[in-house]
């Protein structure tokens, strides 16, 4: 079968399942603007990238985003008709809906079944938006969002079915559109990120960190701003170490902003926040984006792992620490409620109680072996629910009853 998989920036969510595909004999096209790494047998196709978002006079108000969209979408379809011309016509077709690349699907292969992957539907209410406590969206705001959903209610409209990682993801989308989408996670390989008490992380200054000494306490993000949480992290960190010196915070990512806005002034928030906290610095360690073999490392040696969030996408980190068999102290927010049950494989801290987020590690770190259960139970929630080969068999079989016909499979992904 050829499956076609759409995607701005290279594979993204769906590298194991386009992986697998490959490798069991299925004919694989990617259609991107940019390749984020290579796959054995896929043939990758890149379509020319759209400049973002750009200030016009004649546009209507907040139309920027939305043109963006519709210009990414035309250049989707000109490449997919590009194909269809050169006689590789797929037989399903897998794309993200969120930038647009979809909207325009149907009017190039009205008889190809598709599946739109559903990540983050905006709304002004019940999400991201509004959650800090003086956030109250405007009208102009809450306008601008409704907005930004267009390539997504387009695409939705015209797609056979869709797929969300996560039911909390799924419920922010139209009801109508709910009953259309599948939930399943793109899977976390709990072959590789598993427990190795034999972990260690060698840093350049010569210092390599285990399990066993110091207590390391890791955070991950792909950069270090407020929408993970890390402006409570950084100061619960302040206050456990002045009970407890000998331990260590590891914060893993990027000083850039993927989401909300930089700090005051620009910069990094890293180097905003640090400016009013006190904390020694021989007890934080800023590592930057590290490999992913170092991160399962770091997951590894951890003694708590903090994930906050607000509500939003829920991150892959998490889950893999979790496989790692890492003690999770999550943000008692709607993403990690869906998968911790604070007690029994992780704990849920309230997401601006630093108190409470300090008291919650201070405690794993003075009762290890009192937390031993949770980690055990954290590790089989990711292998029941999470597990890849269970997520890849199911993908496999949402695209069979789409396109009405087997793929090609193996068994080489485990």
């Amino acid at each position: 079968m050829h499956v076609a998989f759409v995607h701005r920036r290279g594979f993204g969510q769906f590298a194991a399942l386009a992986a697998q595909l490959a490798q069991a004999g299925n004919e694989v096209t990617l259609i991107t603007e940019t390749i984020d790494q290579k796959i054995p047998s896929v043939r990758v196709v890149r379509h020319r990238a759209e400049p973002g978002p750009r200030a016009n006079p004649h546009m209507a108000r907040h139309m920027g985003t939305p043109d963006h969209h519709v210009r990414i979408g035309h250049r989707v379809a000109e490449t997919i008709d590009a194909m269809v011309r050169q006689g590789l016509v797929p037989d399903v077709v897998v794309g993200h809906i969120g930038w647009g690349s979809m909207m325009f699907l149907k009017d190039v292969l009205p008889r190809v079944p598709a599946l739109g992957y559903c990540e983050f539907f905006y709304r002004s209410q019940g999400a991201d938006v509004g959650f800090l406590p003086d956030d109250q969206p405007d009208l102009e705001t809450r306008k601008r969002l409704r907005l930004r959903n267009i390539a997504q209610l387009l695409s939705l409209e015209a797609l056979e079915a869709g797929i969300s990682p996560t039911h909390w993801q799924r419920s922010l989308y139209p009801a109508d559109a709910q009953e259309r989408i599948s939930v399943c996670h793109e899977g976390i390989d709990t072959v590789r990120f598993r427990p190795n008490p034999a972990a260690s992380v060698a840093l350049a200054d010569g210092r390599v960190l285990r399990a066993g000494g110091p207590p390391i306490v890791t955070f991950a993000a792909r950069d270090l701003e407020p929408y993970r949480g890390f402006p409570q992290v950084l100061e619960a960190a302040a206050k456990v170490v002045r009970q407890r010196p000998d331990a260590l915070f590891v914060f893993v990512g990027a000083d850039g902003v993927s989401y909300g806005v930089p700090p005051p002034g620009g910069g990094a928030w890293k180097d905003h926040l640090l400016t009013s906290l006190d904390i020694p610095p021989d007890n934080i360690l800023f590592p930057g984006a590290v490999p992913h073999s170092v991160l399962r490392q770091i997951f590894q040696i951890s003694a708590a792992h903090l994930y906050l969030t607000y509500p939003f996408v829920l991150s892959w980190s998490m889950l893999e620490a979790m496989a790692c068999g890492a003690l999770i102290i999550g943000s008692d927010t709607a993403p990690v409620r869906e998968v911790i049950r604070s007690g029994r494989n992780g704990l849920l801290v309230p997401f601006f109680d630093t108190d409470a987020l300090a008291e919650a590690v201070l405690g794993a770190l003075n009762n290890p072996e009192g937390h031993l259960a949770m980690r055990a139970a954290a590790r089989r929630t990711v292998e029941r629910r999470f597990r890849l080969t269970d997520c890849l068999e199911y993908q496999q079989g949402l695209l069979e009853k789409l396109a009405g016909r087997p793929l090609l499979r193996n068994s080489s992904i485990s």
